[in-house]
């Protein structure tokens, strides 16, 4: 077998790139070792910044999103007994956030590439990757695949970022002494808006996924077992935390999903060796709180995206030779949002009374101050391109 551009993964980031090269008249297979069941229906990020939202629109897979997101423009940070609403409409005009999970994504990602000829192979788990300085290939199932170069677009666990020879990589990381539990439940939202809440028993969010299902999150220990969390539990939780405000009733009903996600910050530099590129979580990861995970991923792909087509239009590799410059900077400013977030709504076990009131303090700051209100709300629905 043979194409232009051997794709490892058949995530948000590895189906967008397949289409958006199909899109350019360059060829793409995309080999993913889980099946196309699974891939359809792993529950994750739901919130797509304005950028990611253009680039699904722009090219032709929006449809559904259009019909069935939820456009949201502000957000709610809930501290001290009252609820301040980041207004999104006055900080920054014309640019939202809309919420649609990753998983619908990827449905309409496959049903896009399907519809156009286009080769997605399931169930390979067993894919490997070769000669990445010279002439790559990706073997499968006792099959060569030959390739001009390698999107590594596998997430973090994949093949691809293992397959750069040990000392090439810079890593950075962070790890956070909590986690996440996720839990999904049919039950409408009891808020229009994502609530971000800070107390003293700890971080909760209020997300949702549609009119009749709701995404909740509860800071819990990073080691905590899920057993430790049956049903009711969860939603007493979710009370103490939510239930804050005069007003507020949180509406419970039947949870169909539930999990726990650990926090941590990695960074792999650089995103590039040899013919190989690396995109999305393969890359980097940032704990959820500032919902830049699948954002980021659409900006590496839509940026190797770019670098490709130049090359194959002009023989000119100075947009490739930049990639990971180009996709790093994005990366970064998202890592700081992110972090910054994360360490201004959960409270830590090691911080002192100390700790806490400059927490409130800048809680207090970016709820009074348009302009700190407006760093938020900017990097939130995402920096321009």
């Amino acid at each position: 077998m043979r194409t232009q551009v051997g794709i490892v993964g058949a995530g948000p980031a590895g189906l967008l790139l397949s289409h958006l090269l199909h899109l350019r008249g360059i060829d793409s297979v995309v080999l993913e070792s889980r099946s196309r069941e699974y891939c359809e229906s792993r529950v994750r990020a739901g919130v797509l910044e304005q950028g990611t939202v253009d680039v699904l629109n722009d090219s032709g897979v929006g449809e559904r999103m259009r019909r069935e997101g939820l456009p949201h423009h502000g957000i709610e940070l809930r501290y001290g007994g009252a609820g301040h609403r980041i207004a999104f409409e006055k900080l920054v005009p014309g640019r939202a956030i809309t919420v649609y999970g990753q998983q619908e994504v990827v449905k309409d990602l496959i049903a896009a590439r399907l519809a156009a000829g286009g080769k997605i192979i399931f169930d390979v788990p067993d894919v490997g990757l070769h000669d990445l300085t010279g002439s790559p290939y990706l073997t499968f199932q006792d099959q060569t695949l030959e390739c001009d170069v390698i999107a590594g677009c596998d997430g973090f666990h994949g093949v691809s970022r293992p397959s750069i020879p040990e000392g090439v990589l810079s890593i950075f990381e962070r790890d956070y002494p909590f986690a996440w539990l996720g839990v999904l439940a049919r039950v409408r939202p009891s808020a229009e808006e994502l609530i971000y809440a800070r107390g003293d028993r700890g971080f909760a969010l209020h997300s949702m996924r549609s009119p009749e299902i709701s995404r909740f999150y509860l800071q819990v220990p990073p080691d905590e077992p899920l057993e430790n969390w049956p049903d009711e539990r969860i939603w007493a939780e979710l009370k103490a935390r939510l239930e804050t405000v005069p007003g507020f009733t949180l509406a419970t009903g039947p949870i169909l999903e539930k999990g726990v996600t650990p926090m941590r910050s990695f960074v792999a530099e650089p995103m590039q060796y040899g013919r190989l590129y690396l995109a999305g979580d393969a890359a980097h990861i940032v704990p959820p709180t500032g919902a830049k995970g699948l954002n980021l991923a659409v900006a590496d792909v839509r940026a190797l995206t770019a670098a490709l087509g130049h090359w194959y239009s002009t023989g000119e590799t100075g947009p490739l030779d930049d990639y990971s410059r180009t996709c790093l900077r994005r990366v970064w400013r998202a890592q700081h949002f992110s972090w910054w977030m994360t360490t201004l709504l959960h409270p830590f076990e090691s911080d002192d009374a100390y700790g806490g009131r400059l927490q409130t303090s800048y809680l207090d700051y970016v709820t009074s101050s348009e302009a700190a209100a407006t760093t938020l709300a900017e990097n939130y629905v995402g920096m321009p391109w």
